[in-house]
């Protein structure tokens, strides 16, 4: 298995050091060339999604992504990769891959000072550490996204068929489970 990591900016590295503690080979994705070479899934990390968006398209890889998840290619994100993922932005006009049923609240828990750590049930599986980090949270689901965990009531990670969001970080902490997880979705085994 091989996973295309978007490097572009944001916590790319960590991911990658995640998927090599589960056995799990990944590259990263920083032009268009890039693409060619095959991979089972894709993560796009935090960030800052202004700056991931803009980045995209500036180096032609938006619209080659963009038929990839839509032609059902496996895909996590990761806080500014929620908010890219979403099919809009509650307090954000801009829209991205609009490829998952859900409405994320853009810094929803403030500036960088608003940053916080939790541990909450995950996909009941078990309760995991939950970074964030100027998060969004998810305001609306459509019926076809499953819940995967809030924390004080927000929602903070759902999944949509092949597409895997969490407002939190897991790659910043040593808990394995997000990545199991995906690699899990992707052979279909959950």
């Amino acid at each position: 298995m091989q996973i295309g990591v978007l490097a572009l900016q944001g916590a790319f590295i960590e991911h990658e050091q995640m998927l090599a503690k589960i056995g799990v080979s990944s590259f990263e994705i920083r032009c268009k060339e890039d693409l060619n070479k095959p991979f089972d899934g894709l993560i796009i990390p935090g960030g800052e999604s202004t700056v991931i968006g803009k980045l995209l398209f500036e180096l032609e890889l938006f619209e080659p992504i963009k038929k990839m998840i839509d032609d059902g290619m496996p895909v996590y994100g990761t806080c500014a990769g929620l908010l890219l993922l979403a099919d809009s932005i509650k307090n954000d006009n801009r829209k991205y891959f609009c490829s998952m049923n859900i409405e994320a609240v853009r810094n929803a828990y403030g500036r960088q000072l608003g940053s916080f750590y939790a541990e909450e049930s995950f996909a009941d599986i078990c309760k995991i550490p939950m970074t964030f980090i100027r998060a969004p949270y998810i305001s609306r689901v459509g019926d076809d996204v499953k819940v995967l965990a809030k924390v004080n009531g927000k929602i903070v990670a759902a999944r949509q068929g092949k597409q895997l969001v969490t407002a939190f970080h897991p790659e910043l902490n040593d808990d394995l489970t997000v990545h199991n997880y995906f690699i899990k979705m992707i052979n279909g085994e959950i």
